[in-house]
This record gives structure tokens, sequence and C-alpha cells, in this order.
């Protein structure tokens, strides 16, 4: 499929320098805004609890966001899946257990006020509240103090006497985020309009280890994608690679930035695959550099270069092309993460392209200019010096 009928004789190369200078500022902008204002980071990474919920009738979301804010869920994000007709939501909130600083507090007084009670230490981790009394006590009066603080109790551990003699051990177990859900959901009804689908529990130090493990990846993927290139071309096409590949996470990093969308493990999974992509447009145009600077030798390396870029064009178009017809019926029609996906890789392939053209290209220049300039002063400091 011919999309030129023409080749073209289009100066990529004479606008470098511009294009460098914006994507240089671009990119700085970005790694500020990382730096000040952060991702939206997403429970996959930065710990909470996530619930889908289905509605046997008619429901918004700004119908069930309302219902769960006045349950007492205040940091509730709702996002509608599926079709408006499936009455599916998504509920995410921070945390797994419904024990915070806040009511941790309220929940020692309580249980100090039920007798002579020491050792009262609330492990937020693991959503647990231990205690030491002095006489045995009554594992549903511990109960109704409480949950009469605020917190869902799913159960009270009475460990016996310990083995000092000294008093008796207690642990009151939180309950979980999504019975609070439930909870404020069906307040007030009868019977709840509304079928639990799904809970998902992560922790804060397990979101943290994901996280670290995706930037891993993502930073192992390019290295060795940078060792291929250079075993594959030459030493000096390898650093061109890389800073283009760097320059695109960085630009689709943007996106979740400036969006505000949530950054979590499918991110990282449309990180990786503009990574691939961006790569794979740069090696096409290598490939062609390097047969052309067989073919046309004497040639100035600028003048190959954009003789290679005009000569894929229409490749790139085309590949590019298609690609991205490919992500309009998920802009379209997807919700929440695939519609996060799409538009990532929307911008990776706009940014791949455009990388490999004037990001990785310019490069190859730069660093063939200052190989030859290395080689003139080395030739120059060889010579003999003249003698009189």
């Amino acid at each position: 499929m011919q999309i030129l009928k023409h080749k073209t004789h289009i100066d990529f190369i004479g606008k470098r320098k511009p294009a460098l200078f914006i994507s240089t500022l671009v990119n700085l902008a970005i790694i500020v805004g990382i730096a000040a204002v952060g991702f939206n980071f997403g429970v996959d990474f930065a710990g909470g609890t996530v619930v889908e919920l289905k509605y046997n009738t008619p429901t918004t979301a700004a119908q069930v966001r309302e219902k769960a804010q006045a349950g007492g869920l205040h940091d509730v994000s709702v996002q509608g899946i599926g079709s408006a007709d499936e009455n599916s939501f998504l509920l995410r909130m921070g945390g797994v257990t419904q024990l915070t600083e806040e009511n941790a507090e309220r929940a020692k007084t309580a249980i100090q006020g039920l007798g002579e009670t020491r050792n009262v230490y609330a492990d937020m981790a693991n959503g647990i509240v231990n205690f030491r009394s002095a006489q045995p006590m009554s594992v549903e009066a511990v109960k109704k103090a409480v949950e009469g603080a605020g917190i869902g109790v799913q159960e009270v551990r009475d460990l016996g006497a310990n083995q000092g003699g000294t008093g008796y051990d207690y642990q009151v177990v939180a309950s979980g985020m999504a019975d609070k859900v439930f909870s404020a959901l069906s307040a007030g009804l009868d019977k709840p309009n509304f079928e639990q689908r799904r809970v998902d529990y992560v922790g804060p130090q397990v979101g943290k280890q994901l996280r670290n493990r995706g930037i891993m990846a993502l930073l192992y993927s390019m290295i060795a994608i940078l060792i291929y290139v250079a075993f594959r071309f030459d030493f000096k096409f390898g650093p061109g690679a890389l800073i283009s590949m760097v320059h695109d996470v960085i630009m689709v990093a943007g996106y979740y930035l400036v969006s505000r969308r949530e950054f979590n493990l499918t991110s990282i999974a449309a990180l990786l695959t503009v990574v691939g992509y961006s790569v794979n447009d740069t090696i096409v145009i290598y490939d062609r550099i390097r047969e052309d600077m067989a073919k046309y030798k004497g040639k100035p390396l600028p003048e190959i270069i954009n003789i290679a870029v005009n000569d894929t064009l229409g490749r790139t178009i085309l590949t590019s092309g298609v690609t991205a017809l490919s992500l309009v019926g998920l802009l379209i029609f997807g919700v929440g993460e695939i519609f996060d996906f799409a538009m990532a890789m929307l911008v990776g392939i706009l940014v791949g392209t455009y990388s490999s053209v004037y990001i990785a290209s310019p490069l190859v220049i730069w660093l063939d200019e200052r190989a030859h300039a290395r080689e003139g002063h080395s030739g120059g400091a060889k010579q003999e010096p003249k003698t009189a």
C-alpha cells in the first residue's frame, strides 16, 4: 500500500534545533511538575480498597457518591464502568481497614473506659488494636464499645492470660472498608438494591513495592534495548534510541500528570508498550540510515539522515496511522483504565514518531560530529613538530 505517490524531500534535520529546544523545555516542565505535584496514584501504588457494585435499579455515579459521602466515606472516588444501563460502578478509597489515625484515639478511649487497661496499641498497618486488661472482659462489651467509637469490628480475640500473669490480652480486629461501603450504601433500606461483585485490598507497603518494581521493570527494559541497539548498529546509535525512549516515557507521564488520571499498574503497562513502539520506529529509521550511509558515501550525515527519514515517511504514516485508528474504538467506548491505556498509547504513538525523527536522529549527528572532532584532535597531536 503506497501512501505517498511521490518521493518527498522535506528538510526534517534542518529543524532539529528548535525541535530539540521545545522538547527539552516540555520535558523539564513535566519533570518539575512530577516533583512538585506528583501523580494521582491509584490503589495499586498508594494502597487502599476497590469495590465493584452492580445496582438493580437505574443509578448514576453522582447518586452513589452522594450516598457514600453521607455514610462517612468522604474520600471515595466513584467511577461508572460499562454502558450507562448496566448501572455498574467502581468505588476507590484510601485505607484497607476502618481503623485510621483519627478514630484509633477514640477506640483507645472507649477501651480504657471499660476498666483498668494498659498497653493499648493501635496497629494501623493491620487494622488491629491490642490491649491488656487487669480483669477478664466480655468480648461483646469490647466490641460494642469500639463500634460506639465509629469503627466497624470484624472480631474481638480473647488471647487469655499473659505468661507473666499480670493481665489478660485482647485484640480488636477492625472491619475492612468494603463493609463500611456496604453499610453506608444500604443505610435506610430494608434490602440493599445492589450486588457487591468484587473487593480488592492493597496495603500501603504492597503498593510501594508494586510501584518500585514497576519503575525497575521500565528501567531494565530501556537498558536492554540500549544494549541491543548498540550491538545491532553502532555505539553512536545507542544513546539516541535511549534518549528518545526517555523522552517518550516523560511525555506519556505528562499525560497522567496534567489529566490527573490514576497512575497505576496499567499505566506502567502503557509506558512499557510505548517504549517498545518507540524503539521499533527508531530502528526502522536507523536501519535505513545505515543502508544510505553505504549507498551515498561522501554525503554529509545530516543529508543522509534526511534521505532516510523521507524514504521511510510513508511507512511511518501507515504504521502510526493504523495503530492510532485501532485505539479509536477504545477511546470512544472504553472507560476507566481501558480509556487511560488507549489515551496514553495515542500520546505515545505521536511522540514516539516525533522522537524517532527529531530526538534519535539528531543525536546520531551530534555523536558523529564529536567522534570526528576527537579524531581530528588526535591526528593533530600525533604530528611531529617541524625543526628549524
